[in-house]
């Protein structure tokens, strides 16, 4: 079952992104008193009781129709709503029923999907909700998105409307789900054509073909895998038209269930600010990560060796061509300096058969788990060998080490005091135990606990 969607709709101006951030737990929605502030739609893996759902932040239905972009908007919420498993519809407790939250209601109801209603901006009054029967949507919550109040009994009800996890996607065993993300006409396709060598997938030069992800079965070496290819994923200012959303959350919810995220890039562009953002999603999906420099032909074809070359003078230029890629994708992105990187060309083949044997090699480390005294004595040893800084007359101390979770590896330290370890520091044990154990190609997750009384040394 894919991971649910939740989508909070109404009217402009009614606290959709406080309520968001609220649900979140930080601030991800810029918050405004300005009717029509949530210009894109915004999303976040968040838990809701014992389940993980996908929330997100749509601008207004309706209002100021005047305004041709929240016209637009309006499309991107409705596509919202044609991806959602549940919907919020919010409404101003304090301002009342308007004719703009009855337009709403009409258009939610026709969905036919799961419909809560919640009346927002009631902290501190006993406001009488039997008004908001007229929408057809049932009892209203009271709540207060400011404040939190009535927040839990929202959450709880949500949690009971999301569809049921039911059996999981039958996969041959041993199969790695391969997610191939990135801009749009990066060569997505082309590089799962390649790979089958027959045309499974539709490739045309025209950005945004894919608009839904697309599962195939393949065979290398007699290991099994799932390639899933996806929609580009665009510019949040590009995401203007409603399809573009609806295919950016389909393809979240692909690297929901992959194994492995394949970042690709068009080497010949040079790397993009939306390369680094799409990277961050693979990053905050908690999926492993292979980079693929796609299109490095074109590279080969503007840079060629001279005529007179030898064969080992021509080696030589192209490695460093790459060193120089390499360097720059480091720099740019050094949240990823984990990642393997592969140069491909899906008009050659080139790279293409290494970036399957990385994928095999990097989904095995996403599901490893490693015995806990040898993780013990991996970050003691780089306690001594790097001591932690002191922080007034302390320092901190790590008591003991276990693995709390795959997909990716997860670990927890009980320590003194977490407040004592600066991010740097974590950073180096972290890379210690990638160092040690070849955590490569996948993130660590790092948990600092302090210890409770009475826990063991």
């Amino acid at each position: 079952m894919p991971i649910p969607i939740v989508a909070i709709v109404g009217r402009t101006n009614v606290g959709k992104s406080t309520l968001f951030n609220r649900l979140v737990g930080h601030q991800l929605a810029v918050v405004d008193d300005f009717p029509g502030v949530t210009r894109d739609r915004l999303y976040a893996e968040v838990g809701i009781g014992a389940r993980i759902a996908i929330l997100v932040d749509t601008g207004g239905l309706v209002g100021a129709e005047s305004d041709e972009l929240i016209t637009q908007v309006s499309d991107q919420a409705v596509a919202a709503l044609e991806e959602a498993d549940v919907l919020v519809m919010l409404v101003d407790g304090l301002e009342g029923v308007t004719a703009l939250d009855h337009d709403v209601a009409d258009v939610v109801r026709r969905t036919g999907k799961p419909i809560l209603l919640a009346a927002n901006k009631l902290e501190n009054t006993t406001e009488n909700l039997e008004d908001f029967y007229e929408l057809r949507l049932g009892r209203p919550h009271r709540i207060s998105a400011h404040t939190s109040y009535g927040l839990r009994g929202l959450a709880e009800e949500i949690e009971e409307r999301l569809p049921e996890p039911g059996e999981r996607i039958d996969r041959p065993t041993g199969e790695i789900a391969v997610a191939l993300v990135g801009r749009p006409n990066v060569g997505k396709s082309a590089i799962i054509n390649a790979m089958l060598g027959e045309d499974r997938v539709i490739v045309s030069d025209m950005p945004g073909t894919t608009r839904d992800a697309v599962d195939i079965a393949v065979e290398y070496e007699d290991r099994p895998f799932r390639l899933i290819d996806t929609a580009g994923l665009r510019r949040k200012s590009r995401r203007a038209v409603g399809t573009e959303y609806y295919s950016s959350l389909r393809t979240v919810r692909a690297l929901h269930r992959a194994d492995v995220g394949v970042l690709v890039l068009d080497a010949s562009e040079g790397l993009l600010r939306q390369d680094e953002r799409i990277a961050g999603e693979i990053e905050g999906a908690g999926r492993g990560i292979v980079i693929a420099a796609n299109k490095w032909d074109l590279i080969q074809d503007a840079m060629p060796a001279p005529e007179d070359a030898t064969p080992g003078q021509a080696r030589r230029a192209e490695r460093t061509r790459r060193s120089d890629f390499e360097r720059i994708l480091r720099h740019r992105m050094p949240f990823l300096d984990y990642a393997p990187l592969h140069f491909t060309s899906a008009l050659t083949g080139e790279g293409l058969a290494e970036v399957l044997e990385a994928t095999a090699e990097v989904a095995g480390q996403f599901n490893r788990r490693i015995d806990t005294p040898a993780v013990n004595r991996v970050i003691q040893d780089a306690l001594m060998k790097h001591q932690p800084p002191v922080r007034g007359s302390r320092a901190l101390k790590v008591y003991y080490v276990a693995q709390i979770g795959t997909r990716p590896p997860a670990f927890v330290l009980k320590v003194n005091d977490p407040r004592l370890c600066h991010f740097s520091y974590e950073r180096y044990l972290r890379n210690r135990l990638r160092e040690e154990f070849g955590l490569y190609g996948v993130p660590i997750r790092m948990e600092l606990e302090a210890r409770r009384r009475g826990e063991r040394a």
